[in-house]
Formats: C-alpha cells, sequence, structure tokens
C-alpha cells in the first residue's frame, strides 16, 4: 500500500488533484517500490517555490519542480512494518501552468509530467548525464503513456 498526501496552497480549481494521487500510486507500483511507502506532494505557487529553491538549493529563482528525497544520508529508524517515507514533490502550479501554455497542452497534462519527474528524482534517476538524462526520459514516457516527438518533448504525443 502506498500513502500519497496531497497538499495544495494554491487553488486547484480544475486541477484534478486525485488523478495526480494515482498516478503517483502507479508510478510507485511500475517502479516496484516495495510497500509500505510514503509520498507527500505539495502543489505551491511561485513564491513558495522560489523560496524553496533557495533555501535549499542555493538558486534564486522559482523553479517548476523540486524533489527532497528522504532515502539520502542515515537512514531514520523506523518501527517494523512502518511506511518508508520516500521523500517530499513540491510543484509550482504558476509554472506548471506558464510551461502548459508553452508547450500547448492541458494544465492536468504538465502536472502529471512535473509529478513523474519529480517522483523519478527520488528513486534516484538524474538527468545531468546525457545518458541519464536519455534513461529518466524514457521512464517518464513509459509513467505517463506517451512517445516523444523528434523534438524529445514527452509532452507532445505523435
Amino acid at each position: 500500500m502506498y500513502v500519497i498526501e496531497l497538499q495544495h496552497e494554491v487553488d486547484v480549481a480544475g486541477i484534478d488533484t486525485l488523478a495526480l494521487e494515482r498516478l503517483a500510486s502507479r508510478a510507485l507500483e511500475a517502479e516496484a517500490v516495495p510497500p509500505p511507502a510514503e509520498l507527500s506532494i505539495l502543489l505551491a505557487d511561485d513564491p513558495t517555490i522560489h523560496e524553496l529553491n533557495r533555501t535549499y538549493r542555493d538558486t534564486d529563482a522559482p523553479t517548476d519542480v523540486l524533489s527532497f528525497a528522504q532515502g539520502e544520508g542515515e537512514p531514520f529508524a523506523q518501527p517494523e512494518g512502518a511506511a518508508r517515507h520516500l521523500g517530499d514533490v513540491a510543484i509550482s502550479v504558476d509554472t506548471a501552468r506558464r510551461q502548459a501554455g508553452e508547450y500547448g497542452v492541458a494544465l492536468q497534462d504538465e502536472l502529471a509530467h512535473l509529478l513523474v519527474h519529480g517522483i523519478l528524482h527520488l528513486l534516484g534517476y538524474d538527468h545531468e548525464q546525457p545518458d541519464d538524462a536519455a534513461a529518466m526520459r524514457l521512464q517518464e514516457e513509459r509513467l505517463l503513456g506517451r512517445r516523444t516527438t523528434t523534438d524529445g518533448d514527452p509532452r507532445t504525443e505523435t
């Protein structure tokens, strides 16, 4: 069983938060994350993401998605059978809305893409090197059920 806790600090009218929670569970299952496991998702605005980015990444700008993995460093002591907290994914709805417009996709689809991207980071995927970026993009495509176009952007289907 996966425990997905989605919180929001922004108006989520028009956003299917239950679909995002279901997507998160499907992604964890597809990635063979052993249950029980817990994941926190925050839908926030640009100022909140900007502050998180400045505080934790020394980057003085908003971004679309941040991932804070709990699997890094020394493990926390947990009672047997307790859900392992995988970490937190924070998504800027403001930035997602702008990007959805730029890419010509629905806001829900952009949020889904950012959520999957953030979850993959929690699970150890990275995109610093070209081979790693390609592997991460393939996983995103697989989890979102999309294929990339010739420009390599998984937000558009062929």
